[in-house]
């Protein structure tokens, strides 16, 4: 068994917290706004929700980016997965703007559409360097698939 890397693993967590975290201070009052005046379609949870699931996703993000970055393997592929995961995780810090600051509901669909494919992508490489790393972002790809259906149907529902 390889000897946890107690530095790289809290650098690992705090990046993605850390992007949630100030995008969740940028969006300051998005949970209010989702709340009490979107209009919001079926099956759409409490907004007390969202910061309890993007916690744990961020956290598993954080854990599956340092298998990655510990993982004993090329160093071009490790490279090339880190900087997928880096534009992703840079693609959701700008979803909540779009979503909530500019109220840009279509734009922001199609923003998460591509996000949600570029995770894909990440999720795939991962897996293919270390599974578990793979594995601990298939519940991010399922939280973004549900999250493109909220948008959608706020979307629809704006009109």
């Amino acid at each position: 068994m390889k000897k946890i890397r107690i530095g790289a693993l809290i650098i690992a967590l705090a990046v993605p917290l850390a992007v949630g975290g100030v995008s969740a201070l940028l969006t300051m009052n998005s949970m209010e706004i989702y709340g009490t005046t979107l209009a919001k379609p079926p099956l759409s949870p409490p907004a007390w929700l969202f910061p309890v699931a993007w916690t744990i996703l961020y956290i598993m993000m954080g854990l599956a980016s340092y298998l990655i970055y510990t993982a004993e393997t090329d160093a071009n592929d490790r490279t090339v997965a880190l900087a997928e995961y880096a534009i992703q995780l840079t693609m959701n810090f700008f979803w909540s703007i779009i979503f909530f600051n500019m109220e840009a509901y279509f734009i922001a669909f199609v923003w998460l559409i591509v996000m949600w494919s570029v995770v894909i992508i990440c999720t795939v490489r991962f897996y293919r360097i270390r599974k578990l790393a793979g594995i601990m972002l298939i519940p991010y790809i399922l939280w973004l698939t549900f999250a493109a259906y909220l948008n959608m149907g706020v979307y629809v529902l704006s009109f």
